[in-house]
């Protein structure tokens, strides 16, 4: 399946975008879904949370209803701690009562990605998945959450602890109370299995990251910054969509400076992406889209073509040199050698670059060595690794 994840700086059309791709796509043929938390105009309602509708042959839209998720899954968790509720008097919360938390809304995104990537949205299944996720560096922190949250349940509640679960049920007896560990690592496990599944999406040679933005110093700088976190997470970008560009020529003084502007822009973009991601136009139409028609215009800018180019999966890469010194080498264009942070903590590096972070669990090799230093080079990090000669085996 073939997934395309679009973002960009707030305010840059990216739902437009996404959805004139989910278009562009089923009309080459192939069956395609568009994801999306917000209301597509041209697009109509949907006809339940979390269900999708028909918008054209080939072409099916589910809106994200974040409170309605974090209802059930509250309501949920309810029901299964029943016992311990019980047993503390606890009055029990109706869901009419029920307002979301932060954090809610990046929850329903990944409930609805795993849903998809699963096939439950799609009657016959669909061929290209297109998702319309928040604005940039938010659409980078939901792309890492999977990730983190899998690392935060293996520290919490490690598997090797659920050996245990044998006694439970005799410390139930005695206690004559349902034992609450039981249920919270099946819950674990249920939580473990679904952000894997979203993990394995984004993860997925077929996956690529779409950005939107329209041409201007601000959405430059953002870029900018955002270069350096999908470098981090080994996202990769298949094309930066130029939206609103203005007409070329025009007999106004006003509208040529700016459309001037936008072409200065719009080459440092070709520069600077170059040559990797190409940088597509979406020109203005003079008003906000309405009608599929309208989305219809923007379709040659939004065009899948084909399979993800390429390779997915982490970038990095290990150099060794002549006097057994390994560099662990990951690509990080844009960032800034003061905007970086190393720490290693037992098989783990943290890295932190400007406002991005990621915990790396490290290759076998490199376990049992210790770090000797650290250098960004022309956009490429490089930590310096010296074998720990107690770990490693001695050769006679």
């Amino acid at each position: 399946m073939r997934t395309v994840l679009v973002t960009g700086p707030g305010g840059a059309g990216r739902t437009t975008v996404a959805a004139a791709t989910a278009l562009a796509s089923a009309r080459d043929g192939r069956r395609t879904l568009l994801v999306s938390a917000d209301a597509v105009p041209a697009f109509p309602a949907a006809p339940a949370a979390g269900e999708p509708v028909e918008v054209t042959d080939r072409l099916a839209w589910v809106r994200v209803d974040s409170a309605a998720h974090f209802r059930a899954e509250l309501l949920d968790l309810q029901e299964r701690a029943s016992g311990v509720l019980d047993l503390l008097g606890a009055n029990r919360l109706d869901g009419e009562e029920l307002t979301e938390l932060p954090g809610s809304a990046e929850l329903a995104v990944l409930h609805t990605l795993r849903r998809a990537a699963e096939g439950d949205l799609a009657r016959d299944g669909h061929e290209v998945l297109v998702v319309d996720l928040p604005p940039l560096t938010d659409a980078l922190a939901l792309l890492a959450l999977p990730g983190q949250l899998r690392r935060y349940l293996r520290r919490l509640l490690p598997r090797e602890r659920q050996a245990a679960r044998a006694l439970r049920p005799v410390l139930a007896q005695l206690a004559g109370v349902p034992m609450p560990a039981q249920w919270l690592y099946e819950a674990a496990a249920r939580k473990d299995a679904e952000l894997a599944a979203v993990e394995a999406l984004i993860e997925d040679d077929a996956t690529t990251v779409r950005l939107v933005a329209e041409p201007g110093r601000t959405a430059g700088e953002a870029l900018g910054s955002a270069r350096t976190g999908l470098a981090l997470h080994g996202l990769r970008v298949d094309a930066l969509v130029a939206s609103r560009v203005l007409p070329r020529h025009s007999a106004d003084p006003w509208f040529a400076d700016l459309a001037a502007r936008q072409e200065k822009c719009l080459d440092h973009w070709r520069q600077e992406w170059a040559p990797g991601t190409p940088v597509r136009e979406s020109a203005h139409l003079g008003r906000e889209p309405r009608t599929v028609e309208d989305l219809a215009l923007l379709a040659e800018a939004c065009a899948t073509d084909g399979p993800a180019p390429g390779h997915a999966g982490d970038p990095w890469w290990t150099e060794t040199a002549d006097d057994g010194v390994l560099s662990w080498c990951l690509p990080l264009p844009g960032a800034a050698k003061e905007d970086l942070r190393l720490v290693r903590r037992g098989d783990e590096l943290l890295l932190t670059a400007g406002p991005f972070h990621r915990t790396v669990r490290l290759e076998s090799a490199l376990r049992r060595c210790t770090v000797s230093g650290a250098a960004l080079t022309d956009g490429v990090l490089r930590v310096r690794f010296t074998p720990d000669p107690s770990l490693w085996p001695r050769t006679p």
